[in-house]
């Protein structure tokens, strides 16, 4: 009976030595993953991982853009050397300017044949030749503002167009200045010639450098020269001297 209770009893302990040996034992990863502190330090690290990959993106991005904004706005707007030449070739006043400067003549078939007879009165010139430049008229005194051109021997001689243009103005045979031309040119410029003896233009003829436009006369204001042209230059309506502007001799 014992030995039977004994048998039944070891039959009876088999199956839970043999339970106790199939029972599988829980892996290093399943004893991290119960740990509660694993998920959120592995969603603190992905983040910092993200951040970084963010933050490396950005700095290159940006190492890229990082130029001088001056400079960016230059390179892109300032024309180039031909584009420049291109602008200044299409604008006629930028070269024409430059040209009629350049490019004025003297009032006479041959320079070398007149001489000033007064100049012109400059703001800071010497007080010699400020002296030499005042017109008198009874008692009065005022500036020349322009260039007297006569010849040695107070011989009449032909005056011409100083520069291409259109006559503006004729005024025949006033009683102080004698004939009046005015020839209107590209870019503001305009030219003036009194004291002439007559006018051989009229209003709105076309004329070009070095046509006869009159012939030297006398003037009542400045009688004292004999025959003579008073010659003068305005750009802008300010008047130059033309001494500064003519060809030297």
């Amino acid at each position: 009976m014992n030995e039977q209770n004994k048998s039944n009893q070891n039959h009876g302990e088999t199956p839970k030595k043999s339970q106790g040996e199939l029972v599988s034992q829980p892996s290093a990863w399943k004893k991290l993953l119960s740990k509660r502190w694993v998920y959120p330090a592995a969603y603190v690290a992905a983040a910092a991982i993200i951040l970084t990959l963010v933050w490396v993106y950005q700095d290159a991005s940006q190492k890229k853009l990082a130029q001088d904004p001056a400079k960016v706005s230059e390179t892109a707007t300032a024309p180039t050397t031909n584009e420049a030449g291109k602008d200044a070739a299409k604008d006629p006043n930028a070269v024409e300017v430059t040209a009629t400067v350049v490019d004025l003549a003297w009032p006479v078939a041959d320079a070398k044949d007149v001489k000033v007879v007064k100049p012109f009165f400059e703001e800071n010139g010497t007080a010699e030749n400020n002296q030499a430049a005042m017109v008198q008229y009874n008692d009065t005194f005022t500036p020349n503002i322009g260039v007297d051109l006569g010849r040695e021997d107070d011989k009449t001689f032909e005056v011409k167009a100083a520069l291409d243009g259109k006559v503006s103005r004729v005024e025949l045979n006033p009683p102080l200045t004698g004939t009046v031309i005015e020839i209107t040119h590209d870019n503001d410029v305009k030219t003036v010639y009194q004291a002439l003896s007559d006018a051989k233009v009229k209003v709105g003829d076309t004329v070009k450098q070095g046509d006869t436009i009159g012939t030297a006369g006398r003037s009542e204001v400045e009688k004292e020269l004999g025959n003579h042209v008073h010659f003068e230059v305005y750009e802008k309506g300010t008047p130059m001297n033309p001494e500064d502007l003519l060809p030297k001799k």
